[in-house]
């Protein structure tokens, strides 16, 4: 299973979001400031992020994006079903029943082995992805983050929200 890089921004870009202090919003250009993409780029995920009541945009001074609700209330299932959407990956062809020697579908009601073991492997990626929310993300990321960089982080988010 292949995700786009759209999912990985997303990703970031919810992070950020919850990293900001006292809910405050962010405009999308300041988001893509701080993830090094282009503006036009993450607005088109920002825009599915919204659709799925991920984020929402306010206007006005104060506007920008913000999380929609609570950073543990957003698993990487949520966003990565924002991007790449809730189909699944894996879609059965029917191979078996082609070429020469095709089985007929008579012979196919069981889906095969090759079908099933995507499926169970996708139904694992799912889980595992339901389970990672923002709120695990930002500890993690705190972790592996030295004080200069903790002070510039703070300073950057506070430019940036205000």
């Amino acid at each position: 299973m292949r995700m786009s890089e759209g999912v990985e921004w997303a990703a970031h870009a919810c992070a950020v979001l919850a990293a900001l202090p006292d809910g405050r919003a962010l405009p999308g250009a300041r988001i893509a400031e701080y993830l090094g993409v282009p503006p036009a780029y993450l607005a088109k995920h920002l825009q599915a992020l919204s659709r799925a009541d991920i984020v929402v945009t306010g206007r006005g001074p104060a506007g920008g994006y913000r999380l929609a609700r609570a950073p543990a209330a957003i698993t990487l299932n949520d966003i990565a079903s924002a991007i790449e959407g809730r189909e699944p990956a894996f879609r059965c062809q029917e191979v078996r029943q082609r070429g020469p020697v095709g089985a007929s579908a008579q012979a196919c009601k069981r889906p095969c082995g090759i079908a099933r073991s995507f499926w169970a492997a996708e139904k694992a990626w799912r889980a595992a992805l339901r389970e990672v929310t923002l709120v695990d993300l930002l500890a993690d990321a705190a972790r592996g983050i030295d004080a200069e960089r903790a002070r510039a982080l703070g300073a950057w988010f506070e430019s940036a929200a205000r």
